[in-house]
């Protein structure tokens, strides 16, 4: 028998190291590698080609019984899901600590329950003591739910599979959990990846549907091997930031819907509240036009959401080193816009502090923001205020094109709807209707701003 060699195990990315050192080689991290217990490594050859049991194939269009999705009581909840719980689904929700997670899980498990499903409720964190005091001050006491406490998977498969399936089972979280058949302590990539193994497999044994709470890590990534990822099959992200009352559900995996789609909360005394309308939220105090002030309609998922973005211009004393400080959007996008506003159409940034933020802290990827931020850049820079009344977006190229970019018209429809008559967009005009709008199409924004619009 050949000797065991040591292993350590990044504890961010899951990176595996023969050597312990400070930094790990794979994702840059400090002091993250930990050694595990060693495998015994047997010189024999296996041979893993007889001796199985032959399984049996199906084809494509079996007929079988329609999984019909569960409402969570939550509109916002069930529409970033999809449509509802899957059954027999897995579910990993991330965010900051205190953002709110286990709130909305708990008002979800009570709509259910009170509904007439079967939920357990499995607390790592808190005693069902403190989770109870949690319930009774979102008026929640009286739901049937099934609570305890406990981290032990082999003591939590046992007494789930001493009862009848339930429909929802919250794990809350899965970092606490540990399994008796792994050396490690809880939150250790083997332990978590062998705790989300067992519970995924219950999980889809008896159709119950699953959902695991886990922990980030200070970038903002779900903490633990990137394989969970990889094992439930929705991933949501709930974010927010602690100053600001309301909260995004944001779903970043789905294999049972689409991607992106986001629900909107609203953080109030009696917990979380759904937010129907988030373009009303992120545009409130907009009634008089300032410069620098420009809405653009995002995208998330299928559902438009209208934002502010806003910019301020300091113009700075000879010398001076200027500041580029961005809320919101990707600060190397700010600068890449910055060089082409510079660059093509002859406009000085480069004596100026550059303040840009998303009003409300909401967090855009859209590459379609780019003619909203370079509209509140030269709006600010010259300042003029913008029409108060118009909507921008689309893609800008190095050499200063607007190019086109998806759903438009229903970007155009959301605008129409809280009384946007006026849209700047791509210079194609793919699928963008003007009905009763008024819609100008930019095709080279160096000519926009040498006409002086």
């Amino acid at each position: 028998m050949a000797k065991p060699k040591r292993r350590y195990i990044c504890q961010a990315c899951g990176s595996v190291s023969f050597r312990w050192q400070g930094q790990c080689a794979d994702c840059g991290e400090w002091n993250t590698l930990s050694e595990e217990a060693p495998e015994t490594v047997f010189s024999a050859k296996h041979d893993l080609s007889g001796g199985g049991r032959k399984i049996d194939f199906e084809p494509l269009d079996k007929p079988g019984e329609k999984l019909v999705r569960r409402s969570t009581g939550i509109a916002e909840f069930d529409r970033a899901l999809g449509g509802g719980l899957v059954p027999g689904s897995a579910v990993l929700m991330g965010g900051d600590p205190g953002i709110g997670k286990s709130t909305l899980l708990i008002q979800a498990a009570a709509q259910m329950a009170r509904a007439g499903g079967e939920v357990v409720y499995i607390s790592g964190e808190e005693a069902a003591g403190q989770v109870r005091l949690r319930a009774e001050r979102l008026g929640l006491a009286d739901a049937p739910i099934r609570l305890a406490s406990a981290t032990s998977v082999r003591d939590i498969l046992t007494t789930l599979g001493g009862m009848a399936p339930p429909a929802l089972v919250v794990i809350d979280s899965i970092q606490t959990m540990h399994s008796d058949q792994i050396e490690g302590a809880p939150g250790t990539v083997s332990q978590v990846r062998a705790s989300a193994f067992e519970l995924i497999r219950f999980a889809k044994e008896c159709g119950c549907a699953l959902v695991l709470v886990g922990h980030v890590t200070k970038d903002g990534s779900i903490a633990g091997p990137r394989v969970l990822e990889h094992m439930v099959d929705v991933v949501m992200s709930f974010e927010g930031e602690r100053s600001h009352q309301y909260r995004i559900l944001r779903n970043l995996k789905n294999r049972f819907g689409p991607v992106d789609e986001i629900g909107v909360f609203a953080m109030a005394g009696q917990g979380l509240e759904e937010v129907g309308n988030p373009s009303l939220l992120f545009l409130s105090g907009r009634e008089n036009p300032v410069p620098g002030s420009a809405v653009f309609p995002a995208m998330e998922g299928t559902r438009p959401v209208l934002v502010e973005i806003q910019a301020l211009i300091v113009r700075l004393a000879s010398g001076a080193t200027p500041r580029r400080a961005v809320v919101g959007w990707d600060n190397g996008r700010m600068a890449m816009l910055l060089a082409v506003l510079e660059a093509r159409c002859g406009l000085n940034f480069s004596s100026c502090e550059v303040y840009l933020n998303v009003a409300g802290g909401y967090r855009l990827g859209d590459p379609a923001a780019d003619l909203a931020v370079a509209a509140a850049l030269i709006s600010a820079l010259a300042d003029r205020p913008l029409p108060n009344d118009a909507v921008w977006f689309g893609e800008v190229s190095l050499a200063g094109e607007v190019r086109p970019v998806a759903h438009g018209g229903l970007r155009l429809k959301e605008a129409a709807k809280l009384g946007f008559t006026k849209a700047f967009g791509p210079g194609d005009g793919t699928g963008m209707a003007k009905g009763h709008r008024e819609v100008t199409l930019l095709r080279n924004l160096v000519d926009q701003v040498m006409g002086g619009s």
